[in-house]
């Protein structure tokens, strides 16, 4: 049995959970469920990213310890697993004492590696992002990402890593595996970045200004900086650097990321590997970004999609579908009310009635009673896996809903429902060529709408098919 190992970046704990994150977890979820239902044994990691000047202020602001600030919101992003129906097996929090130690052995080994020097520091920061800004990335000498937040000028004695060590080996990387990050278009657009020279980055902070942050092993008055002790947590998880731990059967994996994350997983992340000589990640899949109604999601402006909302209204296996139909997997994409009415009326009316009305014709008329069928799905599933292989869930999805269409259609123009009248076997045997069919959409639906497949599967799976409640029942309306 095979291993596969995949993670989400994570998220930031200074806001509740939103639908862009809700996007790059169901994401992460399918692709889990999928190699899981092809056998392999998968560790599958999330968790909260919680150091930082940003956590730290709003910590002090509402008058709480920084580690009880974190922990509250910890438990709403892991409150995600039941909303969303994850399967992750690893939740992890970056002020976990384990990842604590992990962080500051990677730091040791960079620092015996040369590669942690200590400097002057002088640069226009933004809190929102947690980088530094250099003067072509500002609009109107603001971040344009937190346009309303005022740029900090920082300038003090930190330590920082040698990134212009390993322009070449991230060179050498990106050609020896052009697979390295998906999709195509992004690995040309991090190769030219490398290409353009790297420049030495800041990774501590002065812990008199800022005491929220991995301890430097060796520097009492210095904190790491939150990017580089947040990454170790791709292998702290695994329980790196215990001998014997899932490190050393599961490193390397998956790294599900957004765009805006390009830099910092494919670059920055991958050359802090190669200075603690541990091999770089297996592969680094970037999304694009969600907007909400037209308009980019900003917590400052308060237009965030709440995930556990339209769960509410529609119900899990609606919003997964939409997330992973409706929105390019690699591409930006847009979430509104109205579209996910559409995809959800679609979803009930194309399979939930397609799986209700076939089992009924069924019980009717044969006492749930079918013949078998032995047809070859192989084409199928070969063509499904594919899509997965290249991260297109909507393929993936458009795949599995034309059986869905066609099964419709069969039922429609082959009209068992009348045939039964003057030809039973035949209406008997068409009822089962489309029960097969819907077998067929329910295990190719676990890795995207696992509630629905498994209920489709209860229903058809045994000698007899049963009836059952609608497949998408709308919550509150």
């Amino acid at each position: 049995m095979g291993k596969y190992y995949i993670t989400t970046t994570l998220p930031y704990v200074n806001a509740k959970p939103h639908i862009g994150f809700a996007l790059e977890i169901v994401q992460a979820d399918c692709l889990a469920r999928f190699h899981a239902g092809k056998g392999a044994h998968v560790v599958f990691n999330t968790g909260t990213d919680e150091h930082g000047q940003k956590i730290y202020d709003k910590a002090v602001i509402e008058g709480k310890d920084p580690k009880a600030y974190v922990d509250e919101y910890a438990a709403k992003f892991d409150a995600l697993k039941s909303a969303l129906n994850l399967s992750y097996t690893n939740f992890i929090q970056t002020s976990n004492p384990e990842h604590v130690k992990a962080a500051q052995e990677f730091w040791k080994r960079c620092f015996e590696k040369g590669d942690i020097y200590k400097d002057r520091y002088q640069v226009k920061y933004c809190v929102g992002c947690e980088l530094e800004k250099t003067e072509s990335e500002l609009v109107d000498d603001r971040c344009p990402i937190h346009p309303t937040l005022e740029l900090q000028l920082v300038d003090e004695e930190n330590y920082f890593f040698r990134f212009s060590n390993y322009q070449q080996q991230l060179l050498d990387l990106y050609q020896a595996r052009p697979d390295f990050v998906v999709p195509e278009h992004r690995l040309k657009e991090i190769r030219t970045f490398v290409e353009s020279g790297l420049k030495d980055f800041s990774i501590s902070r002065i812990k008199s200004k800022m005491p929220w942050g991995v301890p430097v092993p060796h520097d009492d008055e210095h904190v790491m900086y939150v990017w580089f002790d947040a990454l170790i947590n791709y292998i702290s998880t695994l329980g790196w650097p215990k001998e014997g731990s899932d490190f050393d059967h599961f490193w390397p994996g998956v790294q599900v990321a957004g765009k805006d994350n390009l830099r910092q997983q494919s670059a920055m992340w991958q050359a802090m590997l190669l200075s603690a000589d541990i091999e770089p990640s297996k592969q680094v899949f970037i999304h694009g970004f969600i907007t909400a109604e037209g308009q980019k999601m900003s917590k400052t402006t308060g237009n965030v999609v709440d995930p556990f909302e339209v769960v509410d209204e529609f119900g899990t296996d609606a919003l997964r579908y939409y997330l992973l139909r409706e929105i390019p997997a690699s591409e930006d994409g847009d979430f509104s009310t109205a579209r996910m009415e559409e995809r959800y009326t679609e979803l009930a009316n194309q399979l939930g009635n397609l799986v209700s009305r076939v089992a009924a014709m069924s019980n009717k008329y044969f006492d749930g009673k079918l013949d078998g069928i032995d047809r070859d799905w192989s084409k199928e599933d070969e063509a499904l896996t594919a899509a997965i292989q290249d991260y297109d869930f909507k393929k993936y999805l458009d795949l599995v809903f034309e059986i869905v269409a066609q099964a419709n259609e069969d039922t429609d123009k082959k009209a068992p429902f009348k045939l039964v009248k003057t030809d039973e076997a035949a209406a008997k045997q068409i009822l089962s060529e489309i029960a097969d069919q819907i077998r067929f959409i329910g295990n190719a639906l676990r890795p995207c709408l696992p509630d629905a497949a498994e209920e489709i599967l209860r229903r058809y799976d045994g000698d007899v098919i049963l009836t059952g409640e609608s497949l998408f029942p709308r919550r509150n309306t």
